[in-house]
């Protein structure tokens, strides 16, 4: 027989995505039921049940927004009231208002649309946005005398300010009056200002408590214009930028966010802002973005590879993702490594040469930033294989310092390494020789604030939530920092959760995959935080064809069999070169895409997840070793069975003239000869084998 080591086996494919698969379960009797109430079909109800729609009318309202009927923010935001007056009576008056802002795409966003409305409305308006570089986020006590020596008597802080108690009482203690509008966690010692404005404030059931700081500012906006009487030509505009900072910003598309992203994603396209035309203009927005590792911290949105060719597929109705990924990293970048006076004077001009300057500014910094993306995540990978990879099951938590990477994109870099490792990600660099300056991104089970908070004693600034954070320490504690972290680990993570988690809602077999189920999805839409895009899974599909496309991404058919029918589909796996080549079967998971070529539009597949069948993964795992049986297979008679070879089990499949092909979980290369001697490697994934295989594994099926 074939008694060869394992060793001598061609190299083996890299192992396939290390996920948990979380498959939603299923109702198929709800799901029927609330699908002919609903006149959708059960995998749309299924879909609705999943993302919590416990009733028709829930499931009326997600699918129609506009039938909610929404309260008036007045009566939700306490502190509305008073905001309006003092900006009402800034505006009678003359008195200069300052906007401070942040500098990431939710603050760049909410500064524009403040900047635009209260200029229209007749204020005397400025702002400032303090340096990611000298001064990290949020108001602060320098940019509150500058404002008072320029004369200003309103601050209005937008998309920060909830935690800045002394920089509000130095305001104050000015004579200034201050109105925060913010969206971030509540400390437990409100700043001294004279009207807070945050969602977190509200009641949990409000429709208006998942928005963002853009939507703080869209609603402090719209309320004062329509008090002043001066709406018209102010809506759409304020929509639009709404609309960009909401998603660029990874807020939750649930209640008003969602009501008012579907309608602004409508009117997007053909939005009358010079820089929202310059930004998809020089930007090239399709349909798909060609690269979708993104990051999926607090801040910001996600990234994708430039293609010069892309350009806008259907510019009837942009969905979030061509904004997210498309528009959302051009303004993102220029927070992290530019200037954030760029993405003012984009999003406020309306000179259209003047917007389309400020957009080539946004494209070539984001090039510069996708490079230097690139570089960071290729050195830190080359570390962490060299220092840390053994000891990460010990650890359950990677912390990753290196001295000249920009901590402006780090944090994108740490979205990576979660994604690679499936643990949290504590990644810094070195400010100066004596401190560190860092950023955290995480897993379901890991909260980073707190994991920040038990370090609280080693750490200068920090701040953050459950799923990201970002903080600064004297460099003397970095190995007592990585003691302490790894303890926070060991408490609260088991070895199960290092992998990262992949939620599926539903199996679909590829006959069911079509236009018309594409088209029945829209109904979801806009998807993001909080209503991710659909993800369904198919079992034991054939790779018929695969190869390596672009800068890594796998390009493949797979086909699955059903009635003796052979369906097939194209599908893409970003960023997947790793892992090729694919098994020849395997389960995947996927969302479904629209692909245009040539004018033709077909559906594809996205590929999330893949995995070894069940049926091969129980065999390999559980068979007794030397478990054998006979089969027949076109006429002809074998034997099969699993034997040990080495650590691994292996099937070998022998037919009647002493010829075996020997195979190992996960390999796309098998062995084929009478020995192992003079056995010749051969690719198990074409038809003549793979058929074979599938025999020899249904006949142990059946004798076990």
């Amino acid at each position: 027989m074939l008694d060869r080591p394992v060793s001598e086996f061609s190299k083996p494919t890299r192992r396939l995505p290390n996920q948990r698969w979380q498959i939603y379960p299923q109702k198929p009797e709800f799901a029927q039921k609330l699908a002919v109430l609903m006149n959708v079909s059960p995998i749309i109800s299924q879909l609705l049940i999943n993302r919590g729609m416990e009733t028709p009318e829930q499931a009326q309202a997600f699918l129609e927004p506009e039938s909610l009927v929404l309260p008036s923010p007045l009566e939700d935001f306490p502190d509305l009231a008073i905001s309006l007056e003092l900006l009402q009576n800034a505006i009678a008056s003359q008195t200069k208002i300052a906007i401070c802002g942040d500098y990431d795409a939710d603050g760049m966003t909410s500064t524009a649309l403040l900047l635009r409305s209260l200029r229209t409305l007749g204020a005397q308006v400025d702002y400032a946005i303090p340096s990611r570089m000298h001064e990290g986020y949020g108001i602060n006590k320098r940019i509150v005398e500058e404002f008072h020596s320029e004369g200003v008597g309103l601050i209005l802080t937008v998309d920060n300010g909830i935690s800045a108690f002394e920089p509000v009482a130095r305001a104050r203690e000015l004579g200034l009056a201050v109105i925060i509008t913010d969206h971030h966690d509540i400390p437990q010692k409100l700043p001294p200002a004279n009207a807070i404005l945050n969602p977190k404030l509200i009641a949990e059931s409000s429709p208006y408590r998942g928005v963002a700081g853009v939507g703080v500012a869209y609603i402090l906006a719209v309320s004062l214009a329509q008090q002043l009487g001066e709406t018209k030509g102010l809506i759409q505009p304020m929509l639009a930028l709404f609309t960009l900072g909401t998603i660029a910003d990874l807020a939750p598309l649930t209640g008003v966010n969602r009501r008012w992203v579907k309608r602004g994603l409508q009117h997007l396209p053909k939005s009358n802002l010079a820089g929202i035309q310059a930004l998809i203009q020089v930007g090239g927005v399709q349909a798909r973005g060609e690269e979708r590792a993104g990051e999926q911290g607090s801040r910001g949105a996600g990234e994708e590879i430039s293609n010069p060719k892309s350009k806008i597929q259907n510019p009837k109705s942009l969905k979030p993702e061509d904004i997210g990924f498309r528009l959302g990293p051009r303004i993102n970048a220029i927070g992290r490594i530019g200037n954030p006076q760029t993405v003012i004077e984009l999003l406020t001009t309306d000179d259209m040469g003047v917007a389309l300057e400020r957009a080539m500014q946004c494209e070539q910094i984001n090039a510069s930033r996708q490079e230097m993306c690139q570089q960071i995540e290729q050195e830190a990978i080359a570390y962490v294989e060299s220092e840390f990879v053994t000891s990460l099951q010990q650890d359950r938590v990677l912390i990753v310092v290196q001295p000249n990477w920009h901590h402006g994109v780090i944090g994108i870099v740490a979205s990576r390494l979660v994604e690679r490792y499936g643990v949290p990600v504590f990644i810094g660099t070195y400010e100066d020789g004596e401190h560190i300056r860092g950023s955290a991104r995480s897993i379901p089970e890991f909260n980073v604030f707190e994991a920040l908070e038990y370090c609280h004693d080693l750490l200068g600034k920090y701040g953050g939530h459950k799923a990201a954070g970002g903080f600064s320490l004297p460099a003397e504690n970095l190995q007592v920092l990585r003691s302490r972290l790894i303890e926070f680990a060991n408490q609260c993570l088991e070895p199960q959760h290092l992998k990262p988690l992949l939620k599926i809602d539903a199996e679909v077999n590829l006959d069911q995959i079509n236009q018309q189920l594409y088209q029945q999805l829209n109904a979801l839409h806009p998807c993001g935080m909080d209503n991710p895009d659909p993800v369904f899974w198919t079992a034991n599909v054939q790779v018929v064809e695969q190869k390596i496309v672009g800068k890594g991404h796998i390009k493949l058919t797979i086909a699955q069999t059903i009635d003796n029918q052979d369906y097939r589909i194209k599908a893409i796996a970003w960023r997947w070169g790793d892992y090729f080549r694919l098994p020849p079967r395997v389960d995947v998971a996927y969302k479904l895409r629209e692909n245009y070529f040539n004018g033709n539009t077909t559906i594809e597949l996205e590929l999330v997840g893949a995995r070894l069948p069940i049926q091969i993964q129980q065999f390999f795992a559980s068979s007794p070793i030397q478990s054998s049986t006979t089969f027949e297979y076109n006429q002809r008679q074998y034997t099969c069975g699993f034997y040990k070879n080495g650590i691994e089990a292996e099937l070998r499949i022998k037919n009647s003239e002493g010829k075996v092909l020997a195979m190992q979980p996960g390999h796309i290369i098998g062995l084929l000869g009478t020995n192992r001697q003079n056995a010749k490697e051969v690719d198990i994934s074409q038809p003549q084998y793979d058929s074979i295989i599938q025999a020899a594994l249904q006949a142990l099926s059946v004798k076990s």
